[in-house]
Parts: structure tokens; sequence; C-alpha cells
């Protein structure tokens, strides 16, 4: 049976991987590359199995979040759509079920907030986890005089930790922020839409989802 290992170690979704970075690094956009997809692959992980979902639908979130921004590859625009249909055809000769590609095209097609909808649970981790990493490390903009308002948020954002209660009715998104760089007001500016999204993420898992700054509450 193959699984996210099959897909990690796979050549041709490590060049796909590497050159949808490439563009999007050409673009101006912050990392997109392997630390964003890893994070992403095991937090969407983390969600359903904290959750107490079958093993291979944790396995499969994890493809999903390992896999979910390869269309940019094609075009920033649209990219969940092209995304999962290069997905489509890269599962089937890796030996993965009809029934597991829909599940996995499915989700990365509904990631971006600008068209998808968490349909059901893997895409709904894939959506908390694809959010929910927000940090430093993704600004390759090495001049902060420059900074535009996501290079702001992103670098302001010293530590950012994606949890669960203990009674599994709260997801909550804590992050560290540096006002000095970006303020909490910039933070929605840019990520009012994914924040709304991940709400609705939270709820198709039967969660609720609190955004936490600094120690406060703002959703």
């Amino acid at each position: 049976m193959s699984t996210f290992e099959t897909i990690k170690n796979d050549e041709t979704v490590k060049t796909y991987i590497t050159k949808a970075d490439e563009s999007l690094c050409a673009l101006g956009f912050t990392e997109h590359s392997f630390a964003h997809v890893t994070r992403t692959a095991e937090d969407a992980g983390y969600i359903l199995k904290t959750l107490g979902y079958p093993e291979r639908d944790v396995e499969l979130a994890k493809i999903s979040g390992y896999l979910h921004d390869i269309g940019n590859l094609v075009n920033r625009s649209n990219h969940a759509l092209s995304g999962a249909v290069m997905a489509f055809n890269i599962l089937g000769p890796l030996g993965f079920s009809a029934d597991e590609i829909a599940t996995i095209t499915t989700a990365i097609g509904n990631h971006d907030e600008a068209t998808g909808v968490p349909v059901n649970h893997i895409c709904a981790a894939l959506i908390l986890a694809d959010k929910s990493d927000v940090r430093r490390t993704r600004v390759r903009n090495p001049e902060i005089s420059s900074f535009d308002i996501h290079d702001r948020v992103n670098y302001s954002v010293k530590k950012s930790v994606l949890k669960i209660n203990e009674d599994h009715t709260l997801i909550k998104l804590k992050l560290t922020v540096d006002t000095k760089y970006g303020s909490v007001m910039d933070y929605f500016e840019i990520f009012l839409d994914r924040m709304i999204m991940c709400r609705k993420a939270a709820e198709e898992l039967k969660l609720e989802f609190k955004l936490i700054v600094n120690e406060k509450q703002l959703i």
C-alpha cells in the first residue's frame, strides 16, 4: 500500500514542489517549498490522529498536505484546481485506489480560501494546517525596509502553534507576534478570509476555532 513516505520519496513530486516554489519566489511570495508542505502535512495528520480518525485517513490527510501547493507550478491563480488535477495524475501510477485519489484531489481542490469549501474531514484538516503556517522563516526578502504587508505579517510571527484541547472541543492557533514588524490589524487585513475558512473547517470536524495572539483571544 502506498504511503506518505511513498509521496515524499517520489522524484516527480520533489521536482514539482521545487519548481512550484521557484515560480512563487519569482513572483515575490513567501516560502511554499518543502518546509511549508511538510509542516502542513504533519499538522493535518496531527489533527485527524488526535481526533481519533482511522490511520489511513491520517495518512491521506498528510499526503494531501504535502501535495496541496503543486498547482503553483502552473499558475498562482486557481492553483488549488490545477494542483488537484496534477495530483490525480501522480497518484494512480503510485498505486492509490480510485477512492483515495478522489479523497486527496477533493481536499487539494478545496484548500484555497477563494473557492474552497471544507467538504469532508480530510479537506478540513488540510485547510486548518495550511492556513495556520504563518512564521518568520517563510519570509525570503532579506531587506526589512522593503517588506510588503505579507512579509511584515509573517516576519512578525515568532512562533505559531496549532493545538487541539484535551476535550477535543477546541482547536487553537496560538501566535507569538512581535508588533515591531507587523500589527494585529495587519494580520487581519490579509488573513481574515483564511481565519473564516479555518472556522468553517473546524466546524466540519465538530470543533470550535480560536485565534490567540500574544495570549489574547481574538476569535
